[in-house]
Formats: structure tokens, sequence, C-alpha cells
């Protein structure tokens, strides 16, 4: 494991560079997570990262922008396209599959920049042929309809054939539903008289219920060797074959290019891709165009941080799973909550595009924002089918939408349990406010961009008629004079029929003052077109009045005393329980508690009243006060770890506008990994787009600080301890702004290195040695307690005992016998050891520094100190571990402390060591280390001033906090 400073940094069996992940080993485990994790796609369509050869329970998945069809009465699903990636390859009559044979090494590595996944390995096969196999592959960024597949086979130790066989996997299906018909395929004549030519083969595909056809071409060509080829016309399985023979050493690069057109770009899809296949320059050709376009990509998209490779790394992860999930080609489509990387949600849109995705393309990727914002308008039919549905006026656009724009939200949650109950999915008929954030996303692309053309013809007429179903919606209560908005679903989910959301209300506040405002605009700066709308709306003259009206008499809960907003009516009147008492836990809290309990507990599956703090913002910027006090009650009430992965990035957001930084990067940190680590263990169902937006934000909006201020983006930055730059650009109305932020902290030291003393530091032995030492005290008749055992904290035995004799006079053979009696009493005492008996926080900081490439080592003066962490389990999570065993010299000598930083190679200056004794820190001090003493409060002046950072215990401690600490 290489340092934060290297080029590259290793978590498990991912190792990150600033532009690459890689996978060091296989692990069947992971297999679907990792397919979801390496997914790659060009905006138009995405594929999971299964393997060419297929393995047994594997999910294969393409999914194409917009291809929907149902599964009959139950939902409404993006579909899994044929299988373009099959590829077998078989040795001397052994097919090479991962679960069978040897794999002797093996890496996959997805890089970034160019949108390349290649997997290398070696194999073994169980006759005994070894092969290297290198398999690359891409979804064309400048030609969205071609795919590209190479295969380079080499023969380590044997001769004889190798038979290759390309196929279209025409039978793909949704977790056992097929959803196509299969309507035609066959074979292409070959275009030239190579014999390394392959004629093409193509499938012709059908949805059975939305009739959308789907045409599909495929070729191969083998380089290097002439190879026999023929196509065999297996019904659904379309298939080139190519044989050859090689000899030991020998290499052979074969390529397979695909095509793909749907019915909903072209009339005859099928045509479509044996044209452009026919057309199609070659594969060196194809990839290099594909790299020169990710290169204009990322010209606008990049986000640059210095001093964190894991950051780096992350960030870039999540924008380019953005970058391949937005169609920069089609209005008619939107981002998916799971892109298309998986079938989690089925592919439906929902209030994650507008809210948490779409300002990165707003301020980057314009072109995209608009088209994603047009499939808002291409969709109103379905909304004013919902609005009419409900019984209501105008638009309302439905929780989950797909191709139409109609509500696709099931009614039920069907449980996997025959006699567990269905339960009723209210957010289709409650959680509203999605109409208000459609409206946000609408007016923030027109303030960054300018562009009245788009307003004027799309955008307007979504804002106005929304704003008609919201006064349709809104309900007048007599007795207190106002409009209230009840029996809603606020942002958060856990409670399910509240009245008086707030953040509800001010959204459609919000919404009415800018229907208001665009109303106006319209009829100054285009009145003939704002004529032409309001007659198809009916939108009466007198209608902009009401608004007017209705915006001074919606209901907003605000404390002016406590400046604490209440989510919802009651809502502080709800019991209060403390999320910590809780942990650990592997659930979210309704699972723990139960939905009834849940909705009765001041307990927040993701933000609300933070949420529309944070879209407020601009109203908010001068009043830190309530900001804060805010975050302090919503915060700890919030399942952050398992309630919703949308909840992360916009608590480091608004951790970091409140000055807390350590929470800041905490947070962020866990949205940024949050598919990189599976950390909610549903990565398999697909990438976390809303997640994934939310870190665009995080580092835009709040490590960079970016206000808009004189109608341009200015930085207020506040970049985490470990980031010493932060670069990127944003775009306002056509101008280009880029920022290159440095960090004004204090210069934190460049630790590379943590070791940990065992007692006391990370379990609680020392009240075993204590005990040993007691009983050996008693027998002798010495004078011994708990006060004189805190002078022998960190002192190794023969001294300790020493400390206890103190003038009486002893043989060295008896004092030998007397430092073997106290351990085998203190051995006896520790056999009872588990992982249980880890201190808080401990393991969280261990797994923490492993993330960042920090070196690991525990120094103890015990001599049972290696069997007392075997026993707690977290021998695999340090690096080296030095004992009495290893110097003459104890503590206060800096000798073990020296040792340790020798045996993980990390210079004394770059090291921190992490004690609970006088005698330990003093060691650390001698040695040149970072001191960090452990003492409970009441004897914190136990290191008279000589430790650097004194600390009560490691609970919820973060690299972060240590450096913050160190820097001051």
């Amino acid at each position: 494991m290489k340092t934060p400073s290297s080029p590259d940094l290793i978590y498990a069996d991912l190792i990150y560079t600033d532009w690459t992940l890689t996978e060091s080993q296989f692990d069947p485990e992971q297999l679907h997570s990792r397919e979801t994790v390496f997914t790659i796609g060009n905006g138009y369509l995405g594929t999971r990262g299964s393997f060419e050869e297929g393995y047994p329970h594997a999910v294969p998945t393409t999914l194409v922008h917009g291809v929907y069809d149902d599964v009959p009465v139950v939902y409404t699903e993006l579909v899994n396209c044929p299988d373009w990636l099959s590829l077998q390859v078989i040795v001397n009559g052994e097919r090479f599959r991962l679960d069978r044979g040897e794999i002797i090494s093996y890496e996959r590595q997805l890089d970034l920049r160019c949108g390349l996944l290649t997997r290398s390995l070696r194999w073994r096969s169980p006759k005994g042929n070894t092969i290297d196999l290198r398999f690359e592959r891409f979804a064309s960024f400048a030609d969205p309809q071609v795919l590209g597949l190479c295969c380079q086979i080499t023969a380590i130790d044997f001769k004889g054939k190798i038979e290759v066989q390309a196929s279209i996997n025409g039978y793909s299906d949704n977790q056992g539903f097929n959803h196509w018909e299969q309507l035609d395929q066959g074979k292409i004549e070959k275009e030239s008289d190579r014999p390394s030519d392959s004629e093409g083969i193509w499938l012709q595909v059908r949805t059975r219920g939305s009739r959308i056809e789907l045409g599909m071409a495929a070729k191969l060509t083998v380089i290097d060797v002439e190879a026999n080829l023929q196509m065999t016309n297996t019904p659904g399985y379309p298939t080139a074959i190519a044989t050859f023979n090689v000899v030991k050493g020998q290499t052979i690069n074969i390529e397979k290019l695909v095509t793909l057109f749907t019915s909903q770009e072209t009339e005859h899809p099928v045509q479509a891709a044996q044209d452009k296949l026919a057309g199609l320059p070659s594969y060196a050709t194809l990839l290099e165009s594909h790299r020169q376009a990710w290169v204009s990509i990322w010209e606008h998209s990049d986000i640059q941080i210095g001093g964190n490779v894991q950051a780096q790394l992350a960030v870039r992860y999540n924008l380019f799973q953005l970058l391949i999930a937005a169609s920069p080609h089609n209005d008619r489509v939107s981002i998916p909550a799971k892109t298309l990387s998986g079938l989690g949600y089925r592919g439906h849109i929902f209030w994650d595009t507008e809210i948490f995705i779409l300002p990165f393309f707003t301020f980057t990727q314009p072109a995209s924002a608009r088209n994603l914002l047009t499939y808002r308008y291409r969709t109103l039919n379905g909304a004013r089918r919902k609005a009419s549905d409900s019984g209501y006026k105008g638009a309302m656009f439905s929780w989950e939408s797909a191709a139409t724009g109609d509500e696709v939200t099931p009614l039920w949650s069907m449980p996997n349990d025959p006699y567990a109950k269905a339960v009723r999915i209210w957010c289709r008929d409650r959680e509203i406010h999605i109409s208000a954030d459609i409206v946000y996303a609408v007016w923030q692309y027109w303030q960054a961009t300018g562009d009245a053309i788009w307003l004027r013809d799309y955008g307007a007429e979504i804002i106005l008629d929304t704003a008609i179903f919201w006064m349709s919606r809104l309900e007048w209560n007599a007795n207190l004079e106002r409009y209230e908005i009840c029996g809603v679903i606020g942002a958060d989910e856990y409670h399910e029929q509240v009245n008086n959301n707030t953040f509800t209300n001010r959204m459609v506040q919000w919404h009415l003052e800018k229907a208001v405002a665009v109303h106006d605009w319209l009829q100054q700066e285009f009145p003939d077109h704002a004529t032409d709308l309001f007659q198809k709306l009916q939108l009466t003259s007198d209608q902009s009045l009401k608004w007017k009206e209705a915006i001074t008499q919606i209901y907003i809960s605000y404390n002016q005393e406590t400046a604490v907003i209440e989510q919802c009516d009651g809502f502080f009147q709800l019991k209060d329980i403390d999320l910590s008492t809780y942990e650990p836990r592997d659930r979210s809290i309704q699972a723990v508690l139960g939905m009834d309990a849940t909705n009765e507990s001041q307990v927040l599956k993701q933000p609300d009243v933070l949420m529309l703090l944070y879209l407020m913002r601009d109203e908010f910027s001068d009043r830190h006060d309530s900001l804060q006090k805010n975050w302090n009650y919503y915060a700890p009430r919030t399942d952050s770890t398992y309630g919703s992965s949308l909840t992360s990035a916009i608590h480091a957001i608004v951790a970091a506008n409140v000055g807390s930084a350590s929470e800041a990067y905490h947070h962020f940190l866990r949205a940024a990994m949050v598919d990189l680590e599976d950390n909610r263990g549903n990565t398999p169902d697909g990438i976390h787009a809303a997640s994934a937006g939310g870190v665009w934000q995080a580092v835009v909006f709040g490590f960079g600080g970016i206000q808009l201020k004189d109608n341009k983006p200015v930085a207020n930055p506040h970049l985490p301890v470990s980031w010493t730059y932060l670069k990127f650009k944003l775009q306002w109305h056509n101008t280009w702004y880029s920022f290159d932020l440095a960090s004004t902290l204090g210069q934190a030291p460049d630790i590379q290195g943590f070791i940990f003393d065992l007692d006391g530091v990370l379990t609680d032995t020392a009240e075993f040695h204590y005990r040993a030492w007691q009983k050996l005290a008693d027998e002798e008749k010495l004078p011994f307690d708990r006060k004189a055992n805190e002078a022998l904290r960190g002192v190794a035995r023969r001294e300790s005992l020493m400390l206890i004799v103190g003038d009486r006079h002893y043989s060295e053979a008896a004092l030998q016998e007397m430092m073997d009696r106290k351990n085998r009493y203190y051995v006896e005492s520790i056999e009872d050891t588990t992982p249980q008996d880890v201190l808080s926080g401990v393991i969280e900081l261990l797994k923490e520094l492993r993330q960042l490439g920090i070196k690991i080592a525990i120094a103890s003066a015990s001599k049972n100190a290696r069997p007392v962490i075997a026993k707690l389990g977290i021998a695999d999570l340090v690096d080296a571990i030095a004992d009495g065993y290893s110097v003459e010299k104890p503590k206060p000598a800096p000798d073990l402390f020296l040792f340790a930083a020798n045996q993980i190679g990390i210079p004394p200056t770059k090291c921190v060591v992490v004690e609970d004794a006088p005698a330990g820190v003093a060691a650390a001090i001698a040695a040149g280390m970072w001191a960090i003493g452990l003492a409970p409060k009441e004897h914190s002046d136990r290191f008279n001033g000589t430790a650097h950072i004194v600390l009560p215990n490691l609970t919820g401690i973060h690299l972060s906090d240590i450096q913050a600490k160190l820097g001051k």
C-alpha cells in the first residue's frame, strides 16, 4: 500500500490513481456490485461490467435511453437489451471461464479519462493450457450507436487450436421477465476478400408492449493470423466463429464491432445498424475518435483536487457516471435514479434528476441540461393526466416517470415473504413537491444560461401550468385565514401523511413567486407568445393576482426566537430518540423501529428542513445563526447511515457552510464512496445517481463555497485539510469562470503512518494488567492499588515490577519468577478476549486510515501483544507489530516506536503515535513523532502538556480531525 503522496492508493482490492480505478483480484462475492461499478456508457446506452465470457448468476445488462416496456399489471421498466458483449474463447476444446481452471493473475481497470474498460489476466485451463487474455471495451462517445470490443490472446505454454465465438445474445431478460419478441436475424455478406473479415451478423427484436424495435449488427475481425470464419444462426443467438492455430508465445488480436439502433431514432433500425456497420473505419480509428470526444467533455466538467488521491478519483468517478448517463442528443429522455447501470427503481425518473443531478449539467454541460429539462416539457401531458385523475387542475408531475410522464410508481411494494403484508406506496399520491422541484431546476437553468428562447418555448409552460395545479391543491383554512397543504410527504419520507410540511409549503410559495415573474416577463418580452400560451392554459388575466395573494397567505412555520424551523405540524411533539443508541446497525432506523414507531418519532430518512435551507441558500446567506441552529437540531435526528443515499451530500454542504469541517468531509466521503465501497449494500441495483450529483454540489457549493453575486459566481472556499487545492470551471451566461482555490488552513503535517499503543488505546487490557499486578502484590504483601497502577501505564514489565517492589531486595531469580507469575495471571485473564473488546471508534479509524493509504503499526511494550491482537481480530488492519520482544530499551526510550516506524517504512517525522501513558507520549516525542494522548477528561492533565493532542477516546475521530488539530 502506498502513501497518499504516491501516484496510487489501495483500498481493499481496488487501486486508485487520479484517473483510473483498478480491481486487483476477482471476488465472486462482489460480482454484482462490481458489474455496477464498472459500467460504461455514452449517453445513449449503458452497459454493466459483466464479463464477455459470462459467469454463473451474472446479470449482463445493456440499457438504452427511452426503451421502456410494461410488465403487465405490475410496472413499467427500462428493458434489458440484447447482450452485445458475448465473446467465448475456447482453447484446445476447453472453454475459458473464471469459475473453472486457475486464475494466476487478474486485473480490471476503468480509465475515466477516456471511458475505456480493460481486463487483463492469466488463466490456466483444467488440462494445463495457460493463456494471457486482455479484454478492452468502449461505448463510443463520438458515435453513440457504435460499440467496440477487443480481445488479445497469448498462448503461454502450448500450441494448438483456439476458437472464438462472437455472438449477439437476444435472450436478455429483466430479472426473469423477457420483454423481447424475436423478429428476425441473419448473416451479412463479406465486404471484402480478406480472410480475416467476418461476414457480419444481425438481430431484430421488438418489445412486447411498447412495440419498440431494436436492430443490432456485429462483425468480427481476426488480426495477426489466418483464421477460418463462419457464422451460425441459432435462433436468438447469431454468432460469428473464428478458428485458428497458435504456437507457444504467439499473440492474436480479435476485434468485435457492434452497431445498435432502435425505432425511436429510425424507421428501419436493422437496416440502419447494417449500413452503419458497413461504413465503419477501423477499430483503432473508432477508439481514437472516442478518446478525443472524452477530452472535449472533461475540458469543462473536470474537478481537480490536490493532496488526496481518494477524493480525486472518487469525484471523477461520480462525474463519469453522470456524464455517461445524460443524452447530449435526445430531449425525450432523462436520467433514471440508477442511471443506465442497473435495474433498480425500474429505470424510473425521480426528483433526483432535477435537484441533485441537473446543477452539474446546468453549470458545465448546459446543452445536456436543456435536454433533461425538455424531457419534462414533453411529458407535460402525462402530468396533466395525473392532475386530472387526482381531481386537480393544471399539471401535476408524477413522483416516478418513464416515457410518457404518467405515474409509474407502483401502488404496492410486494414483499418476498408470502405471508407478509404488501406495503402501500404513498409517494405516488402524497410526495407532491416534485412539481416545484422541477420548476426550481427550470429557473436555475434560465438564471445560469440566460436561455430566453428555451424559457419562452418550453420552460414557461412548465412553470405556469404547474402553478395552476398548486392553486387547485392549496387548502384555505378559514379559521386561521391562511393557505395550507395537508396530507403530504415531504423530502423526509419517514413521515407519510403530514400537514404543512415546511419544505413543501415554502417550495410552493417560491414556485408561485417565479410563476408571477415569468408571467409578467413573457407578456413584456414575447406578448404574442404569451397570448397563445395563456389561451392554451386557460390562464385568465386575474390569475397572476390570485397567485400574488396566495404567496402572502401560504403558511410557513418559523420561530423567530429559536430560529429552528418545525418540519411539519406537530413534529416537535413527536417522540425524540437518540440515534446513537442504536449503533452499530446495518439497516435503516425504520427497519429497526417499524414504520408506525418511526412515523411517531423525530427521526428523518433524509434532510427536509436542511434541504430547504440549502435550496433557498440565497435567503439565508446572511443568517448563519439560523442555519447553525437548524443544523444542530436536525442533523443528529437524520438517519444518515442507512436512511437515504441523498442525505450525505446535502449534510456535507450544510456542515461546510456552518464551519463543521470534519463532519462535512465525513459526509462527503460517504457520498463519494457509496458505490465504490458499496457502503449501503445496494450497489448491485445500479449507481446512486442523486448521490453522484450531490458530490459535485458538495465540492462546488460546499467546499468551494460558490455563491452567485453581482450576477456571476464567486468562491468563498473552505477546503478539507487534506486538500492542497481545488480547481473547476463553471459556465454563467455563456462565459466560463475558472476557479483555482488553494487551501487557506494552517499547514497540516504530512502524516503517512500511525503507530498505536495496544493497552488502553485499542483495547482495555490495562484492567487485566492491573488485576495481575494486584494479585502478585497481594501474594508478596507489597503495597499496591489503582492509584499506584497509573504510574505503570506504558511501562515495560520489569520496570513496572521494580516500581512495585520499591526498596525491597529480591534476587534476580526471584524477580524473574515474579514477572513470569504476573504474566501467567495476565495470560489466563485474556483468554476470553474477543473482537467485542475492541474499544469504540478503533475499527472505524483503522479502516479509514487504510482507505487513505496510511501505514499502520501497533507498538506495545507487552510481550503478549500478538496473541491479544489476534484475539481482537484486527491483525488484518495493520501493517506491522512491534512488541516487548522487538527492542531492549523500554518506553520512555524511543526505540520501540522507531522500530515500528522502520517496519512500516515511514520517516518518524511523518508518524503519529496514539498513547494512553505519559511514558509512551515521552517516547513518541523523543522519537521525533507527533503524539496523541488518550485520557478521560478528569485525567486530561496526565501528559503535562507534552502531547500534541489530548483526546478522551477515539470514538468518532477521523484523520481530518487530527490533521486539523495538528495544523493549528
